[in-house]
């Protein structure tokens, strides 16, 4: 059953980082604007920030499996159609669904997987070894989007179909059914409505910030109107007899510093992918093919996560091992911040391997503080938060480094050096993120330090003997 539920994410990641590789061609053989091409990448994103959160309740409400299997098959079939699209407006209609398909999906998966081992070591190591599989997809994905565009960018839509045939296939047998999910009231409808529009409208305000002033008024207006269904979701959730999400959830502070920190660490990743990637292909002039080859170093976190991280977490501490994360993500942005137009590949070398390492420290026990403490009834909603954060912060990472990139080559002669001015300056984005992530997990860290246990023979040491509440002290079940 892992072993399944891992091909899912993997297949999620290999998806992603093949029509990266392939848009390119798409662009050239349909003949699509920039405008269309920018949306046949944002469109999936869209639609999995959109509808994660939801994804995730429902998880909890309809059934994991059934939400994993039929939501599958809906990624199956879009993916297909998106292989035989013929205009761009098909190709981002197919990502759209994909997207949100991946947004109940994944959760599900996740769900799954958190519900089916105990908590402490054994679901630790089962969510490491999920983790490690998503980053292995990414990794891999690169390398097999540059082979399959060689042979026709439609292959980049059709191998995924395969695969997630066979996945299908897998899971009827080894997903077991479960007991039907006890339900105290009927399903929140307006606060689903109203957590999905808020999602896509911020999503969408997100993605636009590429563009930087241009149609600032759209962007300023997504923004407007879903931080105004904001509160109005939370006074339909305050109202609701059976809310969509318990809003005391998000006051585990545990929780939010975690999916804070998995947005930050996320977004730095695909920023700085995205500036390596531009720096390689449109500056050195590098295929495709060879950039891909060159950044699957950075998939050495697919061995590392399920290898090192959970001893590394069983000695020290699944924050001690998420800081150590974003301390090598600093140092490996930083290294980058001085390239120049001959680097060689030995020279970025480390930054690439440093990447991948703090890749597979951070990420997956970002993804178990995430979910740890949270009850089997809501861990599809903890799953659905977690990954709508790194969703929004994949948008944020790379719309960040876009519009810095825009600023600082406005008015530039468009020489060599220039370019790699405003290159060097879009880097200095995924290296603040990182910095602010590490601050945010050493407070986590000196918070859970600055709780010392009672000190023998003290009164609250006494009365925790005796079962008496020291004076002032609030009982706790």
């Amino acid at each position: 059953m892992l072993l399944v539920l891992c091909g899912t994410i993997f297949l999620e990641g290999i998806d992603v980082a093949m029509l990266a590789v392939a848009v390119p061609s798409i662009r050239s053989d349909l003949g699509l604007s920039t405008g269309t091409t920018a949306w046949v990448m944002s469109a999936y994103v869209l639609g999995y920030a959109g509808f994660t959160l939801l994804g995730g309740r429902a998880a909890d409400l309809l059934g994991r499996r059934r939400m994993f299997l039929v939501w599958l098959t809906v990624f199956l079939l879009f993916s297909g159609l998106g292989g035989f699209a013929t205009e761009g407006w098909m190709l981002v209609v197919a990502r759209f669904v994909t997207g949100v398909a991946s947004a109940f999906m994944t959760p599900a998966a996740m769900s799954l997987i958190t519900t089916s081992y105990a908590e402490g070591p054994q679901r630790n190591k089962a969510l490491l070894v999920f983790a490690g599989t998503a980053a292995g997809g990414f990794s891999l994905g690169l390398v097999i989007g540059g082979l399959l565009t060689q042979l026709g960018w439609r292959w980049v839509f059709f191998a995924p179909v395969l695969l997630a045939a066979l996945l299908l296939i897998a899971a009827l047998r080894t997903v077991p059914v479960e007991p039907r999910p006890v339900r105290t009231g009927g399903f929140d409808l307006p606060g689903a409505v109203a957590a999905a529009g808020a999602m896509l409208l911020l999503a969408y305000g997100i993605v636009r910030l590429e563009h930087g002033l241009d149609g600032w008024l759209w962007t300023a207006g997504a923004f407007a109107a879903g931080l105004v269904l904001v509160p109005l979701f939370v006074a339909i959730e305050r109202r609701a007899s059976a809310p969509l999400v318990r809003l005391s959830m998000l006051r585990r502070a545990a929780m939010i510093r975690a999916d804070l920190g998995a947005l930050l660490f996320v977004g730095s990743f695909f920023g700085f992918q995205f500036v390596m990637t531009l720096y390689l292909q449109e500056l050195r002039g590098w295929s495709s093919l060879q950039t891909a080859l060159a950044l699957v170093v950075m998939g050495s976190d697919a061995v590392l996560a399920p290898t090192l991280t959970p001893r590394l977490v069983d000695r020290y501490g699944n924050t001690e091992v998420v800081l150590g994360g974003f301390v090598l993500a600093v140092a490996s942005y930083g290294l980058f911040l001085p390239v120049g137009l001959d680097w060689s590949y030995a020279a970025m070398l480390p930054t690439l391997f440093l990447t991948g390492m703090a890749f597979a420290l951070a990420y997956g026990p970002l993804s178990i503080a995430a979910t740890d403490g949270v009850p089997d009834s809501e861990q599809g909603l903890a799953g659905g938060l977690l990954h709508t954060s790194t969703q929004f912060g994949s948008a944020v990472g790379i719309s960040a480094v876009t519009a810095v990139y825009g600023i600082a080559s406005a008015g530039a002669d468009g020489s060599a050096g220039a370019t790699l001015t405003a290159f060097r300056a879009a880097l200095v984005v995924p290296v603040v993120m990182v910095v602010l992530g590490a601050l945010i997990t050493a407070l986590g860290l000196r918070r859970r330090k600055g709780k010392r246990p009672p000190v023998a023979g003290s009164h609250q040491e006494l009365g925790a003997r005796s079962g008496a509440v020291a004076p002032g002290a609030v009982p706790v079940p």
